[in-house]
């Protein structure tokens, strides 16, 4: 009666193939399959244990009037998916009907959730009809899975949110920090499965009057959605200068960050030259390293983007990290303003 997993994502997008050429010539996802119906039309890109289904078509429009380019569906692998779907609906959830044969039920914002079979295995999204795409000479691949998904909802929502995900998908708050740069603020509550397989990221404006990066993009995005997708890797020095060589835009870090990393982390020592080249962000916990670094978003209305994160026995976020992001996307957003 819980989500184990995320069996898949499902992006709507406006320009189809342009999001399947940066998730696979720049993120090094593979294309596994296609299909189609009369709605839409879908592409299912895999890179280790994350799949993402990127769709275009008239299925896609009302979202994309309203929200751009974006995630609408979080499907929860489960091991009794009926079970699942009725805890959901008691604990609020609207019932979505099926799509597909599978029960969908509501998330937040436009985002939904369709409950599938868990598995050990990944599969294709069950319900279409999918064929399957000649293999593709693709990039090293580095990606190994999807370790969170931060999602942005509106000032004074956020523990009507993790209640939410607490009561109808058996989830349990993991952790919460609040930041607060120069006026802009977040407030966060980390949401964790049993399984440790699926960890929301629920981040709010600390002020629904602000004009922070959390309030633009609520405003962009027209209302609560996912604002970035962390996707783990083993070795992220590597991660990030592979993708940038192949196009992708990553956000900078001014040098004196790492200047105080040093006498932070002496043992790090060794490594510190990599980090800065490569703009990559270092924390701890108890447990272990945090290595983090966020790209632009690659879409027309500035939407969604990614974040690169490597795990040195690290469970959290670390709360420097957590303030060093925020501060980075913050610059970003102001010098953009700024041109």
């Amino acid at each position: 009666m819980a989500a184990r997993q995320i069996a898949f994502i499902e992006m709507y997008t406006s320009e189809q193939k342009t999001t399947v050429d940066y998730l696979g010539s720049a993120l090094g996802f593979t294309r596994v399959a296609q299909s189609s119906d009369d709605e839409s039309h879908s592409v299912l890109l895999r890179q280790g244990q994350l799949q993402i289904v990127v769709t275009a078509g008239q299925r896609a429009v009302a979202f994309l009037d309203q929200h751009g380019d974006g995630v609408a569906d979080i499907a929860f692998g489960c091991d009794d998916v009926a079970a699942t779907y009725a805890t959901a609906v008691a604990a609020g959830a609207t019932d979505f009907g099926s799509s597909r044969g599978n029960p969908v039920v509501s998330g937040f914002g436009p985002v939904r959730h369709t409950l599938v079979p868990a598995s050990e295995d990944v599969l294709l999204p069950p319900g279409r009809d999918w064929t399957p795409l000649p293999a593709e000479r693709a990039p090293q691949q580095r990606i190994n899975l999807l370790d969170h998904v931060a999602i942005c909802l509106e000032t004074g929502t956020l523990d009507q949110h993790a209640d939410f995900y607490t009561n109808a998908f058996g989830m349990s708050r993991y952790s919460s920090e609040f930041v607060d740069v120069g006026g802009s603020s977040m407030d966060s509550v980390v949401v964790r499965s049993d399984s440790a397989e699926v960890t929301f990221t629920l981040v709010a404006p600390g002020s629904a009057t602000g004009s922070g990066q959390l309030n633009a993009f609520l405003q962009r995005n027209g209302g609560p959605g996912v604002q970035h997708l962390a996707l783990l890797v083993d070795d992220i020095i590597t991660a990030v200068s592979e993708a940038t060589e192949r196009g992708v835009t990553f956000l900078q870090t001014p040098g004196s960050y790492y200047d105080g990393l040093g006498e932070r982390f002496p043992e790090m020592s060794t490594v510190i030259t990599g980090l800065r080249d490569t703009n990559v962000l270092a924390d701890r916990d108890e447990w272990g390293y945090l290595l983090q670094l966020f790209t632009r978003s690659p879409y027309p209305r500035n939407t969604m983007f990614y974040e690169l994160i490597q795990r040195q026995g690290a469970r959290g976020f670390g709360s420097a990290n957590i303030r060093a992001l925020y501060e980075a996307v913050e610059r970003d957003r102001l010098a953009a303003a700024a041109d």
